[in-house]
C-alpha cells in the first residue's frame, strides 16, 4: 500500500477537519497503538508546519515512556510531576505553552524547542499517555491548533482496542 500526503485547505478549521479525516482513514481497522502512533506522528509532522517534534508518550502506571515520534531523539521517561508532558498527564488537561523557557520545570529534550502543545490521552477515565508537539517558533500554537490536534488525538484514542 502506498500513501501520499493529503492536500489540506489553507483555512485552519478546514485543514484540521481534513487532517482528522485523513488520520481516521490512515489507521482505520488497525488496533495496534504503536503502529497507529507511528503513522499519526508521521502524518502530523509532514502536514502541520513549523513543528520540530511530534510524538507520543505512553503511561506505564508510574511515568510517561517515549513512544513513536518524529524528530530528534527524545527523553525516554518523564515523571508526572515534571515538565509540560507531566502536567498534561497529571491534570488531564491540554497544556499549550507559548514559551517553554518560562516553565520552571520544563524538560528540554531539544534545546531548539520554544513552544509546546501536549494533549492528554485517556479512555474511560484511564490515562493512556500524551500526544506531544513541539515547535522552534515561540507561541506557535493557537486555539485552532489546539482544537484540531485534540481531534487528531481523539482519533488515536478511538482506534485503541
Amino acid at each position: 500500500m502506498s500513501f501520499s500526503l493529503p492536500e489540506l485547505s489553507e483555512s485552519p478549521a478546514e485543514r484540521y477537519a481534513q487532517l482528522a479525516e485523513h488520520a481516521r482513514a490512515l489507521i482505520d481497522g488497525e488496533p495496534d497503538r504503536v503502529a497507529n502512533a507511528a503513522n499519526l506522528s508521521a502524518l502530523v509532522k509532514a502536514t502541520v508546519p513549523d513543528l520540530n517534534w511530534v510524538g507520543f508518550y505512553f503511561f506505564d502506571g508510574a511515568e510517561l515512556v517515549v513512544g513513536p515520534f518524529q524528530g530528534l531523539p527524545a527523553c525516554i521517561r518523564i515523571p508526572l510531576d515534571r515538565g509540560v508532558c507531566g502536567a498534561a498527564a497529571r491534570t488531564r488537561e491540554t497544556q499549550r505553552v507559548a514559551d517553554v523557557h518560562a516553565v520552571a520545570d520544563h524538560i528540554a529534550c531539544d534545546g531548539a524547542t520554544r513552544s509546546e502543545l501536549v494533549v492528554p490521552l485517556e479512555r474511560d477515565g484511564e490515562l493512556i499517555g500524551v500526544f506531544d508537539l513541539d515547535s522552534e517558533r515561540p507561541a506557535r500554537f493557537s486555539d485552532e491548533d489546539q482544537r484540531g490536534l485534540e481531534a487528531v488525538a481523539a482519533v488515536f484514542v478511538a482506534s485503541l482496542a
